[in-house]
């Protein structure tokens, strides 16, 4: 008696994970269509990585947040091919006689990344719904558009614009499930030099999979409410974590006041 397929007991379980999981195989190798969905993910990929940030739409975004007009800064970096071999360039700017200056509370800073696609995706409405969030209690910055960036480039920026916080909304590194993801780092009182432990970060922001806009704007709102009380951000602090979410500092340990 002719039997029918057997279901794959798999689909249910990719139905609740963009992960490459349960793949498929045909002998000793992966099924054709694994080999091909591979293929179009790291081509993908490669995209995100390699693609320049169209700047022109972006900007006019940028610009109807109603915070000013956007600037423009670039990092050190002179091209994609340097900006990722050097990563060091990424972090500073190319001209710091050119950063804008000012005195804000939040210095709000949209940096292309290791994903140009991510940021063209989702930065702009990311931005609107901080800026929703944000402006009833905090004073913005006009918006900074940073091209060949690292998330460090934004200390330069924050400190030049006198921020209290700068928020620095960044393509994180494509991978095979997802391409397209942003993330949102934070650091109290930024300068130059500050060390990744005193960042904190609200990432894979990728709605529908990912982190949803409003979701995103309210960790970071809480988050930004609590470094302002207790002057710091980074490994300390964190969010929703009710009143004793900003833990005590090691011994001899000196806070940035």
């Amino acid at each position: 008696m002719p039997r029918g397929p057997v279901p794959d007991p798999w689909v249910p379980l990719r139905a609740h994970t963009r992960a490459r999981i349960g793949l498929r195989r045909a002998g000793e190798t992966l099924a054709t269509s694994e080999v091909l969905s591979f293929t179009a993910a790291h081509a993908l990929a490669r995209d995100a990585v390699r693609t320049t940030l169209e700047i022109g739409s972006l900007t006019a975004e940028l610009d109807g947040l109603g915070l000013g007009s956007t600037v423009p800064v670039r990092s050190a970096a002179r091209d994609r091919d340097e900006y990722l071999r050097r990563p060091d360039l990424g972090r500073v700017p190319a001209d710091p006689d050119l950063l804008p200056r000012g005195r804000c509370d939040i210095a709000l800073v949209v940096a292309d990344g290791l994903s140009a696609t991510a940021v063209a995706a989702h930065a702009a409405a990311l931005s609107a719904a901080l800026c929703a969030e944000l402006t009833p209690r905090y004073r913005f910055s006009m918006p900074v558009l940073a091209t060949q960036a690292r998330v460090a480039l934004g200390d330069h920026i924050g400190a030049a614009l006198g921020a209290t916080v700068v928020l620095v909304i960044i393509g994180e590194r494509p991978g095979l499930s997802v391409a397209d993801s942003l993330g949102i780092y934070l650091t109290y009182a930024p300068r130059p030099g500050r060390a990744d432990s005193e960042r904190n970060c609200v990432s894979n922001i990728h709605p529908p999979d990912g982190l949803g806009y409003a979701a995103a704007a309210v960790t970071v709102a809480d988050l930004v409410d609590r470094m302002t009380e207790a002057g710091r951000s980074g490994v300390a602090v964190k969010a929703r974590g009710g009143p004793d979410a900003v833990a005590a500092p090691p011994p001899n340990t000196q806070l940035d006041q």
